[in-house]
């Protein structure tokens, strides 16, 4: 009884982080101040993109050099930043027209907005790894009676590992999360602390790694998903793309040819990491090219779209409102959340 009341207190806390950045997205004009200038001082014409630094944007580096040469279908303008708050209050304002969130998130600007949105694709899968110094942890078991250093308190890390927590029979008093600002704090703990445990995403992993050659993968969160899940079961989805319906309903045929031009982009990385990487670095989403090329293959970097992407989404979806509806904002997004084009 103590486990489920801890882990429906953390849940809840998690939640309500969610609305709350959401929430102030939609109330403050200054949230994303900075994002909405960058988009107002570009071309009006250009179909305005916004994107987190990391997996979701290293599948796009291609798009946005040929957008950048003049050689897309239709004119892009790119906003990235480093958290999702930075977006929302801008695809709410109207200022961003398609964005890369991630997947929870989206179901709640979704139920905020009322149904103004739509998801579009699904642009990462899982990038989420457990990692230590040693071979102490060969399950999610063993992280019993351990701390956690990890990022994303509300987002979807912290939804899926306490997740995979809850299904193993483990919860928040039985694994002590500790939750950082931002994925380097994560590995500067690690670097420090060799008997430390931390959750982080590609291409993190991969820089933590380069920097403590003791550092290595000691869980997949994607299989220990899939473990839980079954055959059949959702996939792990981390990152979605949306779009503001009122920009889609307007520009159907713009939005068609971002979607094929992302696909190609995601492509493009996952067939070119050496060339990628070099872009990689070149948009400060990575520091390094050698590590982006060390990550881009654990990073399931993807453009998934239609059925297969509504099936996948919704699934994963189902899956947190079970947890904890306010996750997903509420309650699940109507059919017509998902565009199939």
């Amino acid at each position: 009884m103590k486990k489920k009341l801890a882990w429906m207190a953390a849940m809840t806390a998690a939640a309500a982080m969610t609305f709350a950045m959401v929430s102030a997205a939609e109330e403050t004009e200054t949230d994303g101040a900075a994002v909405q200038e960058e988009a107002a001082a570009g071309n009006a014409d250009a179909v305005q993109i916004g994107s987190l630094k990391g997996p979701t944007s290293m599948g796009i580096v291609s798009l946005m050099q040929k957008a950048e040469n003049g050689e897309t279908n239709i004119p892009y303008e790119f906003t990235m930043v480093t958290a999702a708050d930075e977006l929302l209050g801008s695809v709410i304002s109207g200022d961003i027209d398609i964005a890369m969130v991630p997947a929870n998130v989206a179901g709640v600007l979704y139920n905020k907005t009322e149904g103004g949105v739509s998801v579009i694709d699904i642009n990462t899968l899982g990038v989420l790894y457990v990692v230590e110094c040693g071979d102490s942890i060969q399950s999610i078991a063993d992280l019993a009676g351990r701390t956690v250093y990890m990022t994303g308190k509300g987002q979807t890390p912290d939804y899926t590992i306490q997740y995979l927590l809850e299904q193993n029979g483990l919860g928040t008093d039985d694994v002590t999360l500790e939750y950082k600002s931002e994925p380097t704090e994560v590995v500067s703990v690690l670097a420090e602390d060799d008997t430390a445990i931390g959750l982080l995403p590609q291409p993190f992993v991969t820089a933590a790694m380069v920097q403590n050659e003791n550092l290595k993968i000691a869980l997949d969160l994607t299989e220990e998903w899939e473990k839980v899940q079954g055959e059949g079961g959702s996939s792990l989805v981390t990152g979605v793309t949306i779009a503001r319906n009122e920009f889609l309903e307007e520009n159907s045929d713009a939005v068609q040819d971002f979607l094929a031009e992302h696909e190609d982009s995601a492509a493009w990385t996952n067939e070119n990491p050496e060339e990628a990487a070099e872009l990689i670095a070149a948009q400060g989403i990575v520091a390094k090219a050698p590590i982006a090329q060390k990550a881009i293959p654990f990073c399931n970097i993807t453009c998934i779209k239609g059925e297969e992407m509504k099936t996948a989404l919704e699934g994963y979806l189902q899956v947190l409102f079970d947890m904890e509806p306010a996750s997903v904002g509420g309650q699940l997004p109507a059919e017509d959340f998902y565009y199939l084009g």
